[in-house]
């Protein structure tokens, strides 16, 4: 912490250590933040009040004359849980998590986003409000929902800008829709949302979970459209109106007379994502119409989707040799629809033999973890995430009256 904070860290900065594990003990805060002990244990008195923090077992005792360990200090995660949802094209889930990102239960079902965000956000609020009914978690302890969408999304406003997956979403008001949709199924206050895109919170969910070192993660989702997600020094990475990572639209030699839903001809989503796939299948007298179609029948084994996938992956590993150049991440993630055995190999083809051995040196290309739970996993974080950030939490507790 900066010597700037040491004379007035609050007791949203206090949170903040805690909960980084950076400072547990009440004299570790003294000395990091260089308060006073009562200024200390005033700051804490509001965080146990709100039940935001707990005391742990004692520690390891710190002097060597002995005496009595010191009591650690922990976030109390049991005081709320976090909603979230991830949106595909043709199906969504929903969770309910723990403030530390467990999920506690979820559902999944056929969600049409075609269908427009009235529908869509108002069907949310009811799978949210029989989900948390089913998980025994009443809808007064919920803080926040997040939400994952496979649009590119302005995250001041939480308004998708553009979508050319999302006919009729563009510039909506998600946030307050959904915030009402909660409130109208379930009687509870409204509470804040978060929206993102589903790559970056499932790239966020899965650099938080598996690979917290990495301080440059990309994960490239690969379904009925193709994104990526960018995770630098634990933050992602969104460019200046959340455009960053919308690698589905770089043009691509070999695609130049394949009309993309975005309008344009010879986009890499247009001949390489599961959307071309299916498209490709379907010309080919094989019933298949998105992703999740192509999905199941790689899970069969069926040779014409292998073959289609493997090609998709190379195409997509061509693009990729310039991502990893210019970007030098640690770990190369590929989740999604298509990200199986055929697509990776293709993948692995084309970026080892274009890309600079000195890109691809420390490089893990690696599939998800975290599967479908990714995005609900990265929403829930997102939110946990701003919710106690150290200067939302002092609005948070004047809210409160502690």
């Amino acid at each position: 912490m900066s010597g700037r904070h040491t004379t007035q860290a609050s007791a949203g900065e206090l949170l903040e250590l805690v909960r980084s594990g950076r400072a547990t003990t009440r004299g570790a805060l003294q000395q990091v933040t260089g308060l006073s002990r009562a200024t200390v244990g005033q700051r804490l008195d509001r965080l146990f009040r709100a039940g935001w923090l707990r005391e742990g077992a004692g520690g390891p005792v710190d002097s060597p004359l002995g005496g009595r360990p010191a009591i650690t200090l922990e976030f109390d995660d049991e005081h709320a849980v976090v909603l979230a949802a991830d949106l595909d094209t043709r199906h969504a889930r929903v969770a309910v998590l723990s403030l530390t990102g467990e999920i506690l239960a979820e559902h999944g079902g056929t969600l049409v986003i075609e269908d427009g965000p009235e529908q869509v956000l108002g069907e949310l609020g009811r799978w949210f409000a029989e989900l948390l009914q089913k998980s025994g978690h009443g809808a007064e302890e919920v803080c926040g929902i997040g939400l994952a969408v496979p649009g590119p999304v302005d995250t001041d406003t939480g308004r998708v800008v553009q979508p050319p997956i999302m006919p009729g979403w563009d510039g909506y008001d998600i946030r307050g829709r959904l915030a009402r949709s909660f409130t109208d199924h379930t009687g509870a206050a409204p509470v804040p949302v978060l929206v993102d895109n589903d790559a970056n919170l499932m790239a966020y969910g899965e650099q938080r979970t598996g690979h917290p070192d990495c301080s440059a993660f990309v994960l490239v989702k690969v379904s009925t459209g193709i994104g990526a997600g960018v995770v630098v020094d634990g933050s992602v990475y969104r460019g200046i109106d959340g455009g960053a990572g919308d690698i589905g639209h770089i043009r691509v030699p070999e695609g130049a007379d394949a009309l993309c839903r975005c309008g344009s001809y010879g986009c890499l989503a247009a001949v390489a994502s599961g959307g071309a796939v299916a498209r490709r299948l379907a010309e080919a007298g094989v019933p298949a119409a998105s992703g999740s179609d192509v999905r199941e029948l790689l899970a069969a084994g069926h040779p014409e989707a292998v073959g289609l996938a493997r090609e998709a992956g190379r195409r997509v590993g061509d693009v990729l040799a310039t991502v990893v150049t210019l970007l030098n991440p640690g770990v190369l993630m590929i989740a999604g629809d298509l990200a199986g055995t055929p697509f990776l190999t293709g993948v692995r083809e084309l970026l080892y033999q274009r890309a600079l051995p000195r890109s691809t040196a420390r490089l893990d290309v690696v599939t998800s973890r975290l599967g479908d739970r990714a995005g609900l996993v990265g929403a829930g974080a997102l939110v946990v995430e701003h919710l106690y950030a150290p200067e939302r939490v002092e609005e948070r507790l004047r809210a409160l009256g502690v």
